[in-house]
Order: structure tokens, then sequence, then C-alpha cells
């Protein structure tokens, strides 16, 4: 299984761009053989197809990561179960966890630490989006 920490930090700059929304740095990742980190990058945003390619391309624990960060108890149970260590805590610091924050902090992984700042960010917004009377469908 993959591992963010496997990536170069230049591509994981790459990631963050493209979390961030800038197409040309998702079209980089596309382009140059990380085409899971740019789904990863899509899932974050809830982009169902995306999280969709992970599952069916041999990249299942990133699918799992990015429901993790949402906060969902099973994907949280299946990366302890597959020992997927660095993605559990990376996931958790997504979820604002104290300790998994104070993890990255104290060994000073700095890129990772400006990712999860962003998907602070997305998760932020995607809270207000959905919380938006007027964008409420009626049934």
């Amino acid at each position: 299984m993959k591992s963010l920490l496997d990536y170069d930090p230049k591509v994981l700059m790459a990631f963050l761009k493209s979390l961030e929304g800038d197409r040309k740095f998702s079209d980089f990742l596309m382009d140059n053989g990380y085409r899971e980190l740019e789904a990863l990058a899509s899932a974050i945003h809830s982009n169902e197809d995306a999280l969709r390619w992970l599952l069916d391309n041999g990249y299942p624990e990133f699918a799992v990561l990015s429901n993790a960060i949402d906060n969902e108890e099973n994907a949280i149970a299946w990366l302890e179960k597959y020992n997927c260590k660095f993605l559990s805590l990376f996931a958790a610091a997504c979820r604002k966890e104290d300790a998994a924050i104070k993890w990255f902090a104290d060994n000073d992984l700095r890129i990772f630490i400006l990712i999860i700042n962003e998907i602070h960010h997305i998760l932020l917004y995607q809270s207000w989006d959905a919380s938006d009377f007027h964008k409420l469908r009626r049934s």
C-alpha cells in the first residue's frame, strides 16, 4: 500500500496546489504518473468519481483516507486494521485532533502541515456550503 510519505516533497507541493484548485498542478499530477494524488485531491473535494477511481485502480488506502478525513468510523477503523499508521495520523490531524497535529509539528513535517491546513479550509468550506439554506433543494 502507498503512503503519502512515499512521494517526493516537490510532488507533495503539486498535490497541495491541486487541493487548492490550481488546475495546472492537477494536470501535472495526471501527466506525470501521479494520477492517484490528483484523484485523492478530487475525492477530498467530494468527487465521487475520483473516489471510485481510487478504489478501482489499486489505491484503496487513499479512498479510505478521504473517508477517514471526513470522520467516517469504518474508514478510520480500516486504516488502523491495515496498519496504515501515517495515513491514520494524517486523517486525525485533518480532523483537528490535537495529538495528531502535535505529532506532525514535533516531527517537523512542514509539507504535511501545509497540506493538513489546506484540507482544514476545504472541510470548513464544505461545512459552510452544506449549511447554506440558499443551496438546499426543495423536495
